[in-house]
């Protein structure tokens, strides 16, 4: 009598993506990477005074294209990482506009 021998189980390794749904959305993928980007920029250039130009712009810009990933986002994972990029963009601006701004304090 043939019986069915179990099968060996497949270990499970966690993945990472931003598309939870199992559908792609390039746009908003996009927008969650240049907030990261913008975002790491800012927050690590802000810890030195004389970035303060770079810090700034990099700051805002990340805002701006972080509040509007966060709009058009699909996923809860897509929104997890827009809004720390975002904090950390946010962050670099509070820290760039307080060292000089975004035109080296000409104005």
């Amino acid at each position: 009598m043939a019986q069915a021998a179990p099968r060996p189980r497949q270990q499970h390794r966690p993945q990472f993506t931003l598309n939870t749904d199992g559908h792609p959305h390039p746009r908003e993928n996009a927008l969650v990477g240049v907030t990261v980007l913008l975002g790491a920029i800012a927050f690590v250039t802000s810890f030195f005074h004389g970035l303060h130009i770079l810090t700034s712009w990099a700051g805002l810009i990340g805002v701006i294209t972080g509040l509007t990933g966060l709009f058009v986002s699909v996923t809860t994972a897509e929104r997890f990482a827009v809004v720390i990029g975002t904090g950390a963009a946010a962050f670099g601006l509070f820290l760039g506009v307080a060292h000089g701004g975004l035109f080296g304090g000409a104005w």
